[in-house]
């Protein structure tokens, strides 16, 4: 006895074959979850990416002007260009008598900093580059060719921000961004720095020089202009010329611009102001070169020294300057490391190099001796080398993937509008051509016709249905299918004792199974089918099948009602109904190629269904599936909009998912397989021609990029201008409200629903985006859905009880 209580209990507990096919199916499908879940997450992260590059994420435009002063001791304001720091003391130090430091800001670019290195490579001179973080990632190849021809290069922040106005954090995060980049793109890192808008050292203010300090402090050697161009400016050739020419035989920091805007002037004005220079008998160097070159001589200028003192005025006073105590001989000798004899582990200024430098050790990236000029640099190792490297790539990818899909969403958002336009005019069209008073399908269709009524489960809405069928103005026979149902629906069914009603039972094997059964078990030659949960209006059947008049017609489409509208969920598939449903019907109609009957109300010739086979189980989108196969059979199909049928659709969004996962993997099965439409000829590729194209664009496509468009206006609403992008996301909801608007004035339906349609842009639409791109994940990755049956409640009566 305990035995065989045993082995029951064991019998009972293993699961069974669809049990276990739905567990399966369960397990696949979190992966593809995931799988989505990752695509999303990467590809806001490439936007915020490339929206940080842009200085658009975190961007700070604001600049300092008009500040005071005082706080700065006067020796730095008057001294020379380029500020270091030795043991917590920061000291200037001047350009040599006849020497020019050429800079250049804001670059690189792509259109003039490799121009400005052909004129520089010409005339045989070596520049500083400052460059901006943000666009070393953008064109590292330029950079690299720029390191590689001997040029030095500096900082200049990673998305150009005043550094007065930032964060410690913020100040760090700039130059430490900006060093990966350099690393990634030419393999070393620098202790040159900028400030952006930044100008001569008498402009440092109260606000700046903590800034400087901290700089000085993190061992960079800040460097500003002494002389000007003012090439932004655009003054013209000679004017740039004139004005970057120092006073005197004065050396010089001389500021250009690679970047920024139009330097057309700069180009012309650069190799007139070398030869000018030159003739003159300037030499140029860089900043480090500028530093080795005052070493050398042993009489660097600083802290307020007249610069260039001791060989103007015949005297060795520069040599002998002073700064907060320290001889002259310490500061040449912290020029001599800084213009390139730096200790081991130091770098310019004497601060320890930071983590993931290797020390100046006298070779560049390539393993060559670096040059004076370049002695700035060094070679950038381990994780800097690595993160530089993975920064570089990603900036690569963000590059192409966000203008390209820009692009593209760009057509996508005119094949919407274009969309728009066409539904509009063809379903005016379809309205004023099937409602006039002259319009008929032919002889009026009298004979009876058969009606299918699958039913699973359908104990809540059995009764409902048949109850409605049976006020039918048409004469009609209901054929019942119960498909295997375990809740008493075939019971229910025959205790209703309702005339020419037969109540077919077999074992449960599937929609399309049921249909098939029935189809077989009609005795006319009509068949109208439709969903268990489903009323008809006393006239639906009497207005579905007038179109089989004409004999080319071999299936009518039927106009399916939400018939639990009154709650949320229920509203806004009310909207979706109307609007996305029956007025597109009305265009594919007019364009004859109708893509689904729906399941709740449809008709069709019974021979036309046996010649295509009856429903296939191939899909889960059996209506989809016939309809096309009909298409192309040769047959003709069209929609009747005056025959209406009341179903209740899904109450929670949970059912709602897995309805709509359902239909979006049925359809993309259906489409795939009639793929071969594409290319029959005649009346039965057209479907093929028109309608899979239609289709495909704007029920598979578009809605799986339209996130992205959404994605892209919420992320110009935070990063870019909240009021145009506010303003165009309205506008575009306002097109969609007309043509809802119109949508419920064809069909008859009550404007009050339709203060709902933002918020179902919002959340409602969001939500069918991602069951679109989890079903398209799901058929890339090969699987498989089962059959998920709806939980229903029968509160979708007789019509009468339908509220509007």
């Amino acid at each position: 006895m305990t035995r065989n209580t045993s082995a029951r209990r064991r019998r009972r507990a293993a699961p069974s074959r669809f049990e276990r096919a739905g567990r399966r199916a369960a397990a696949l499908q979190r992966p593809r979850v995931v799988l989505a879940l990752v695509l999303v997450l990467g590809l806001v992260s490439v936007m915020l990416l490339d929206g940080y590059l842009r200085a658009e994420v975190l961007g700070d435009h604001r600049v300092r002007t008009d500040a005071a002063y005082d706080k700065v001791p006067q020796r730095i304001l008057d001294g020379g260009p380029i500020l270091t720091s030795a043991n917590g003391s920061m000291r200037t130090q001047s350009v040599p008598r006849k020497t020019i430091v050429l800079t250049f800001d804001d670059g690189p670019d792509a259109t003039y900093t490799e121009k400005v290195l052909k004129i520089l490579a010409d005339n045989d001179v070596h520049g500083t580059f400052f460059l901006v973080g943000s666009m070393i990632a953008r064109h590292p190849g330029i950079v690299k060719d720029m390191v590689g021809q001997g040029n030095e290069v500096g900082l200049h922040t990673f998305t150009h921000v005043d550094l007065s106005y930032q964060s410690d954090a913020r100040v760090k995060r700039e130059l430490t961004q900006t060093q990966l980049a350099l690393a990634g793109a030419a393999g070393i890192t620098t202790k040159l720095v900028r400030a952006p808008y930044s100008s001569e050292a008498s402009a440092i203010d109260n606000y700046s020089w903590p800034v400087y300090k901290k700089l000085g402090a993190m061992g960079y050697t800040s460097v500003f202009v002494d002389t000007d161009s003012d090439d932004w400016k655009k003054p013209g050739v000679s004017k740039i010329v004139q004005w970057a020419t120092p006073k005197k035989n004065k050396g010089a920091s001389v500021l250009f611009h690679d970047a920024g805007g139009d330097r057309a002037q700069t180009l012309k004005a650069l190799p007139k102001y070398i030869k000018k220079m030159k003739a003159k008998g300037y030499t140029f160097t860089t900043v480090s070169g500028a530093m080795a070159k005052s070493a050398a001589r042993g009489g660097s200028a600083q802290n307020g020294s007249a610069q260039n003192g001791a060989a103007e005025n015949g005297s060795a006073q520069g040599s002998s300057a002073q700064a907060d105590g320290t001889q002259s001989g310490e500061t040449q000798d912290s020029g001599a490391r800084a213009g390139g004899a730096q200790r081991s582990g130091q770098v310019p200024g004497g601060a320890p190099a930071p983590q993931g430098t290797a020390p100046s050790s006298g070779t560049n990236a390539s393993g060559r001796a670096w040059s004076v000029d370049q002695a700035a640099h060094s070679k950038a190792t381990g994780t800097t080398l690595y993160e530089g490297k993975a920064l570089i790539a990603a900036v690569a990818i963000a590059e192409w993937t966000v203008p390209t899909l820009a692009v593209f969403l760009a057509v996508v958002g005119v094949a919407v509008m274009a969309r728009f336009a066409m539904m509009l005019v063809l379903a005016r069209r379809h309205y004023r051509q099937r409602n006039k008073r002259r319009f008929s399908w032919g002889p009026p269709v009298t004979r009876p016709v058969s009606v299918i009524v699958p039913a699973y489960n359908e104990k809540e809405c059995i009764a409902n249905t048949l109850n409605s069928l049976a006020q039918s103005t048409h004469p009609i026979e209901i054929i019942v299918v119960d498909d295997g149902s375990t809740d008493g629906t075939k019971e229910i069914a025959e205790s209703l004792g309702l005339p020419n009603v037969r109540v077919i039972r077999q074992e449960n094997a599937g929609k399309p199974a049921a249909l098939n059964n029935g189809v077989r078990n009609a005795s006319y030659d009509i068949v109208v089918m439709m969903d268990g949960d489903t009323v008809f209006e006393p006239d639906t059947v009497r207005q579905l099948v007038q179109p089989f008049a004409a004999s080319e017609i071999g299936a009518v489409a039927g106009n399916a009602k939400v018939g639990n509208r009154n709650t949320v969920i229920g509203a806004w598939q009310h909207i979706e109904y109307v609007m996305g449903f029956n007025l597109d019907r009305r265009m594919y109609d007019l364009l004859r190629c109708m893509p689904t009957i729906p399941g709740a109300i449809g008709a069709f010739r019974r021979q036309a269904v046996l010649e295509v086979g009856g429903m296939s189980e191939d899909t889960l989108a059996e209506d989809t599936d016939i309809t096309v196969a009909m298409h192309r059979a040769g047959w003709r199909v069209v929609y009747q909009e005056h025959a209406r049928a009341w179903t209740e659709a899904p109450a929670s969004l949970k059912q709602l998912w897995s309805q709509r996962y359902r239909w979006s993997y049925g359809t993309m099965q259906a489409l795939w397989k009639h793929r071969k439409s594409l290319v029959d000829k005649g009346p039965s590729g057209r479907f093929g021609r028109v309608g899979m194209p239609l289709v495909v664009l704007f029920q598979i496509v578009t809605p799986v990029f339209a996130p992205l468009i959404d994605l892209f206006t919420v992320y110009s609403m935070i990063f870019v201008d909240l009021k145009a992008s506010l303003l165009a996301w309205l506008a575009v909801l306002g097109v969609q409200l007309v043509c809802a608007a119109y949508a419920f004035r064809l069909d008859g339906e009550k404007y009050r629903y339709l203060w709902m349609l933002p918020l179902q842009q919002i959340a409602y639409r969001q939500m069918m985006y991602l069951v679109l791109i989890h079903s398209s994940i799901t058929a890339l990755t090969g699987g498989r859905l089962r059959w998920q049956k709806l939980k229903r409640t029968g509160e979708v009566g007789t019509p009468t009880g339908v509220g509007r």
